[in-house]
């Protein structure tokens, strides 16, 4: 686990990039490493976390014999040492002793680009440089484990982990992107390639960007989510014959994958909630690992109705491993706040980031670099309660609606709810469900965390600017990364250029796989994986989710909605499960990680939290009602109803604001990504 960082287009200079590299020094504190082009028009550099082939050797950038390959590298690749002893075999001759980095180079000389990613198996995000070709090859994994910005600055272009590495050259100019403002008052974060900085972007899961020498950019999706990847029931199995298929199935997969995922040359540990995906994963390690494996939870001293530490101990006990835990209280929250704005680079607001980090430091200060953690098992098997509700709404309202009344009369009572939600804001996430029936490509479910609906959202901001995009945006609407409704206020347009692509691809889909592809295009890479990188990395631990191996994804992907839910939620991974787990454990109600931030907002924080909001030139320079602001924050203060998300989400903004851009940035353009 790393951080990258390069240039290509006009003379680099070593020493800024150095000081680019080293704006993310906490995601490599033990070694460092820059390359430069014979003719200093390309650079790349590195920071690295030793995690696998401890020597120096295993350095980057790592170049091929003759310097023409030359690659950086944030990651892992679980399957290096079957690719290196093909590549051996192909004449391949490695320098290192066992660095999974070397067969990136190797692997491109021997199967080109594309040959290359379809066979790796890990999390990565990577630059290629061929000097041949003179061209950047720039790669994310499939479902965006890891992160990779880029930008121009004076027509260079620029790329690294993390964006404040990008800000630490003095020629980008700072600026808030107007459309990645309003999709993150939804979506809590801006879908990619979107970021709230002007001109910054992120290169969206399972995708490719090549940039020529000349600055030119080409992008396209190497891998798509979906049915038909991986293997599927054989034809006429029925019954507890196709059932045991995909118990089986899934069992050997996991099994492979938390396997896969403890190589490393450093101790491995595992966060561990007491919950049924955390708990798996500590059951696997202590049978795969040969030894005592280090677990790690976070509680709340003041909330502790929130706790599932007796839980996590139980589990820990029963496998025998070394448990640590903390537990926090808002005080410790509110001294962790400026750091938490600037780990995360752009609002990721989940709550979530707060224990995340504090069992985070756990790690760190217990001598763990690397633990397992369980995200994506309910994205995969449908293990949240709130999705069996969106099903039930599909099916008793959503599809008989769009299929049975005209449009004329969806439209008029959309019309209708639209008017109504300004009326009673209390009802107007119920409203705008009836507002988004009626357009002709509306979306029920946009993903697990909605913070405003559109209808809501525009109570806020009544009259947004117009967006006609910048010329940066313009490239990347040019080059197909970048959907040009996706300038637009509406944040609806995502959920639906997203959604559209997935029908064309597989017609027919049932609602629960289209269900987990949404969060597979948004909410998984760009808020629940960002804030695991992010947090993570913020204290130079390196974080791996066995859930998401590409060969469980694709085979869960397969297993149609009647399958995956016979029996409940998460019913089949708690049958492929049963015996390794106490049943205890597999059964007990979901509670879900989080934090008390409903509470903390209704006591003196959420007095600051107010007064921050308010002061912000962000509201009047992007039309937000302060009125309908201070409202909603009254509202939720008085118990009217619960506006802790929503008012969270504006507050990482409107701090971010402060702390990246400042109410009178030197040189700054106005008007963001409009231009």
């Amino acid at each position: 686990m790393c951080g990258i960082v390069g240039m290509v287009g006009t003379l680099v200079d070593g020493g800024m990039l150095a000081t680019m590299r080293d704006a993310m020094a906490h995601r490599g504190p033990d070694g460092a490493g820059l390359w430069l082009s014979p003719d200093r028009r390309v650079g790349l550099g590195h920071r690295r976390l030793s995690i696998v082939d401890l020597a120096e050797t295993a350095g980057q950038p790592m170049a091929n014999e003759d310097g023409g390959i030359v690659v950086t590298f944030n990651g892992e690749i679980y399957n290096h040492l079957e690719l290196r002893r093909e590549l051996l075999a192909a004449g391949h001759v490695f320098r290192a002793d066992h660095a999974d980095t070397e067969v990136l180079v190797h692997g491109y000389e021997q199967w080109g680009f594309d040959g290359l990613l379809d066979r790796l198996s890990g999390m990565f995000a990577f630059a290629l440089w061929d000097a041949g070709r003179r061209r950047l090859l720039l790669a994310r994994d499939r479902v965006g484990i890891k992160p990779l910005y880029f930008t121009r600055i004076d027509g260079t272009f620029a790329f690294a982990s993390e964006i404040k590495a990008l800000l630490a050259h003095p020629r980008l100019v700072r600026d808030v992107c107007a459309p990645a403002l309003w999709h993150t008052l939804s979506f809590l974060t801006p879908p990619a390639p979107l970021t709230l900085f002007d001109g910054v972007f992120k290169l969206p899961a399972g995708h490719v960007l090549e940039v020529d020498e000349a600055g030119g950019m080409t992008a396209r999706r190497w891998w798509r989510a979906g049915p038909g990847r991986g293997e599927a029931a054989p034809s006429g199995l029925s019954g507890p014959a196709r059932r045991d298929f995909f118990v089986q199935g899934i069992r050997a997969r996991l099994e492979a994958a938390v396997s896969s995922h403890l190589a490393a040359d450093v101790p491995v540990g595992a966060f561990l909630s007491g919950g049924v995906d955390s708990s798996t994963l500590v059951a696997l390690m202590s049978r795969l690992a040969g030894g005592r494996v280090n677990t790690f939870t976070v509680g709340f001293s003041d909330h502790t109705h929130l706790n599932e530490l007796d839980w996590a101990e139980r589990v820990a006990d029963h496998f025998g491993a070394d448990h640590h835990q903390v537990t926090i209280a808002g005080p410790d929250m509110e001294l962790y706040l400026d750091r938490l704005i600037h780990s995360q680079d752009e609002p990721i607001a989940d709550w979530v980031c707060i224990p995340l980090h504090f069992v985070s430091t756990l790690v760190r200060q217990a001598g763990v670099k690397v633990v397992q953690v369980g995200e994506g098992a309910d994205e995969l098997f449908g293990g949240y309660p709130s999705w069996m509700t969106w099903l039930d709404l599909h099916h008793r309202a959503w599809g008989p609606w769009r299929k049975w009344l005209p449009a004329p009369l969806r439209a008029l009572a959309g019309e209708v709810a639209a008017l109504a939600s300004w009326a009673r804001p209390d009802l107007a996430s119920r409203l705008d469900i009836v507002r988004r029936a009626a357009e002709p490509d509306g979306e029920l479910f946009w993903g697990g965390a909605v913070s405003l609906w559109d209808g809501p959202k525009r109570a806020l901001i009544p009259d947004p600017q117009p967006c006609h995009g910048s010329e940066a945006a313009a490239d990347l609407v040019e080059c197909g990364l970048l959907p040009e409704s996706w300038l637009s206020p509406d944040s609806a347009a995502v959920p639906a250029v997203l959604m559209a692509e997935f029908d064309r691809d597989h017609p027919g889909a049932d609602q629960l796989t289209r269900m987990t592809q949404a969060e597979l295009r948004l909410r998984l890479p760009e808020l629940l994986l960002m804030r695991v990188d992010k947090i993570t990395m913020a204290q130079s631990i390196e974080a791996r989710v066995p859930f998401l191996d590409h060969g469980l994804v694709e085979f869960a992907l397969g297993i149609p909605q009647a399958d995956k839910l016979d029996g409940g939620a998460k019913a089949l991974l708690k049958q492929a499960v049963r015996g390794l787990l106490p049943d205890d454990i597999i059964d007990r109600p979901k509670m879900g990680f989080g934090a008390p931030m409903a509470q903390w907002l209704r006591g003196e924080f959420g007095r600051r939290v107010e007064s921050e909001i308010m002061a912000s030139s962000l509201l009047d320079r992007f039309g937000f009602s302060k009125k309908a602001v201070a409202a909603m924050i009254d509202d939720h203060r008085r118990g009217r109803r619960d506006c802790s998300l929503p008012i969270w989400v504006l507050y990482n903004t409107v701090a971010w604001h402060r702390q990246w851009i400042g109410d009178a940035p030197r040189g700054r353009r106005l008007g963001g990504c409009c231009g």
